[in-house]
């Protein structure tokens, strides 16, 4: 404490200019004298008494100079500091480890009983970690809450070079130089203001009617014209309660605008319009049902309608009776407890005959791909398309990488046929080398571009072509020319036979084709039992007059012991979750393809008194592939969909990667219990 003070920089050399006008003083005196003795002699008087003075100011008065820049310097920093504890925006000083140091008077007021006990960052704000402060290397903000309030919390490194600096703030022997400006800004209104901006925004609607010509068919023609007219009163009424306006656009599609503001709501009621309206019954067979498209989020309000009608037709695409809301960044589904009704008329397969027809007539070579792991039905739809571009004298070739077991029997079948061409089966990257400007992809039984056999090809085929069974996810291959999407069929075969009807006259289907697309109707049906309708039989009348032969087929699918073993051994060590969903484990030692054995486990499980739906799980080159089943009374397809899969209502799967078995049982009884909870389990 008794080290001498020394005055620096500008101070110093300011201090000292007495002095160095001494030197030139003289230096001038030196000069006069030269000239003139007697007058360099009287200015000496004059020089000596000018250096007396400045010694005695620069020696005497210096000290009490630096004490009163030492007052005025104190003076200052308790102004500072005055200011600082008084500044109406909450301040604080922290060190890196989150330990408060000092407070200004607003930051003690905002946190007062909020400390519970700690002194720290993180004790105070949840947001807050260990780990953000450790890593703290630039000023950075972050929202947090306190109480009923919103405030957004900047955080800002100070690094202090001198050890006063560091004492205006820490405890004596604290060695850390490195400290965090804390500012807290209230934005409780802003936030307020935004959100109600946010509540007044519009969302563009469609709503549909799925079955309106089917259900009023079902009804008295006298009685018609009141079943819409309590079908328009329940929705005018329902759009209504939200102060939203609806305006009807043909005899079966809605417009409807509300605000943003009720969307919680809707979401929180699953929009129970749905159910509203398929309670309407003035003696009609069928019941009505729904597929509302929401658009919400865009920049323009046309933006938010193109959203509505993506939304519409997602709906529709997945089997309708659901609502689909579409947003910038995500879409959301809700609903979707009901089959989708089958249609009688075959115009829409005629109409995409005949545009596929002319698609593949402007190419000269066709590519035809399923799924990853394909399965009879994928197979057997892939060879009804080849038989179809046989017919228009195209070059075709039909993309399969991994052969499954259930698969392989039927392939046999048309390897080494003098009847076929020796490369009428590709790999994926054979098929990517004929790729050029006249090649068409047509996708069989999937419409999710991750799980098709050789994604690439999507990428490289410029015309794409899709023929599925499946109901449609939020991930679909947008850019196809043709996609005819069918969830009510039962199958991919089922499609391409009514098409084969279609694209052209008289076309001759070999026996071992009709069998392969006969096969794949009877594994998607599970032997006709689900999924079925009138149009199913008819695909399969087709077929068997085309030369298909049940006794051949049932031959094809006879397992060996040990897929045998393995699938009696998944059904009884199956656990019964919540007493109605059935949840086992098809082994794998010494199964080729333990993912059908799965699926045909979960299908055995159905028979079982009181199980609403199975699931089975199998481990398969490194991941776990779940094959859910159901009759009616749960739609898998969600089910699966909460896992990253799909599939059909009554027949679903997906793939879960980086995970055991224990922990895929774990996520899909969490999923099950929401669903319970959500209601959407009947």
């Amino acid at each position: 404490m008794n080290k001498k003070k020394k005055v620096r920089g500008e101070l110093g050399f300011y201090l000292q200019w007495p002095l160095i006008l001494g030197i030139l003083v003289i230096l001038m005196n030196v000069a006069v004298g030269a000239i003139n003795i007697a007058a360099g002699l009287a200015m000496g008087l004059f020089t000596l008494f000018y250096l007396a003075m400045a010694v005695f100011l620069y020696v005497y008065k210096r000290k009490r100079l630096l004490a009163n820049l030492v007052e005025f310097s104190a003076d200052y920093a308790w102004v500072q500091k005055k200011l600082l504890s008084d500044l109406d925006i909450p301040y604080a000083m922290a060190d890196e480890t989150g330990r408060i140091l000092w407070t200004n008077e607003k930051f003690s007021e905002l946190i007062k009983g909020e400390t519970n006990g700690s002194r720290t960052l993180f004790g105070m704000f949840s947001d807050v970690t260990k780990e953000m402060l450790s890593d703290l290397k630039e000023s950075t903000s972050l929202h947090i809450s306190l109480r009923e309030s919103k405030y957004r919390m900047d955080l800002k490194p100070v690094l202090l070079e001198s050890e006063e600096q560091v004492a205006e703030f820490i405890d004596a022997g604290q060695q850390n130089h490195c400290l965090i400006a804390v500012y807290l800004f209230d934005e409780t209104e802003i936030l307020q203001y935004r959100q109600e901006i946010n509540d007044q925004k519009m969302v563009a609607g469609l709503i549909y009617l799925d079955n309106y010509d089917e259900a009023l068919e079902s009804v008295e023609e006298v009685r018609r014209s009141l079943l819409m007219a309590l079908i328009d009163r329940k929705i005018n009424k329902y759009i209504s309660g939200m102060t939203g306006v609806v305006k009807k656009l043909e005899k079966d599609k809605y417009f409807f605008a509300i605000k943003q503001h009720y969307i919680p709501e809707l979401r929180e009621q699953r929009f129970s319009i749905l159910e509203e309206v398929k309670a309407v019954n003035i003696g009609n067979e069928m019941s009505v049902t729904l597929s509302i498209g929401l658009g919400m989020g865009g920049g323009s309000y046309g933006q938010n309608y193109e959203f509505a009608r993506m939304a519409i037709d997602m709906a529709l695409g997945r089997g309708g009776d659901q609502a689909v809301i579409k947003s910038a960044d995500k879409i959301e589904y809700f609903g979707g407890k009901s089959q989708q009704q089958e249609k009688t008329t075959r115009v829409k397969a005629r109409v995409k005959a005949h545009a596929l027809r002319e698609l593949m007539e402007t190419k000269d070579r066709l590519l035809i791909m399923g799924h990853r792991l394909g399965d009879i039905d994928s197979f057997g739809a892939s060879v009804g398309i080849y038989r179809i571009a046989t017919a228009l004298d195209k070059k075709a070739h039909i993309v399969i990488n991994e052969v499954t077991s259930s698969v392989r029997p039927m392939m046999e079948r048309f390897v080494n046929n003098q009847g076929y061409p020796d490369d009428l089966f590709l790999n994926g990257e054979q098929a990517a080398e004929l790729v050029d400007s006249n090649t068409i992809l047509v996708v069989v039984d999937v419409n999710r571009p991750s799980i098709t056999d050789a994604p690439q090809l999507l990428h490289m085929v410029k015309t794409i072509v899709v023929l599925d069974h499946h109901r449609q996810s939020s991930e679909i291959i947008d850019n196809a020319v043709l996609s005819y999407v069918e969830p009510y069929a039962s199958s991919a075969c089922e499609m391409v036979a009514e098409v084969l009807q279609y694209i052209a006259d008289d076309i001759k289907i070999k026996s071992q084709e009709a069998d392969a697309m006969y096969a794949g109707i009877v594994i998607d049906t599970n032997n006709f039992n689900n999924q079925t309708g009138v149009r199913t039989f008819e695909a399969a009348a087709y077929l068997r007059r085309c030369g298909a032969d049940i006794t051949r087929v049932r031959k094809l699918f006879r397992d060996d012991m040990e897929n045998y073993k393995a699938r009696a051994q998944a059904v009884n060590q199956a656990e019964v979750f919540d007493e109605a969903f059935a949840i086992s484990e098809c082994p794998t030692q010494g199964i080729e393809n333990p993912t059908i054995v799965a699926a045909q486990a979960a299908n055995e499980l159905l028979e079982i008194k009181g199980i609403k739906a199975s699931v089975v799980m199998s481990k398969y080159n490194g991941m776990i592939y779940l094959s859910a089943r159901s009759i009616d009374e749960v739609n898998v397809q969600v089910m699966m969909e909460k896992l990253g899969g799909g599939g059909h209502r009554a027949v679903a799967g997906a793939q879960l990667k980086g995970v055991s078995i224990d922990e895929a049982k774990q996520k899909l009884k969490e999923v099950i219990r929401e669903m319970i909870e959500k209601g959407e389990v009947s």
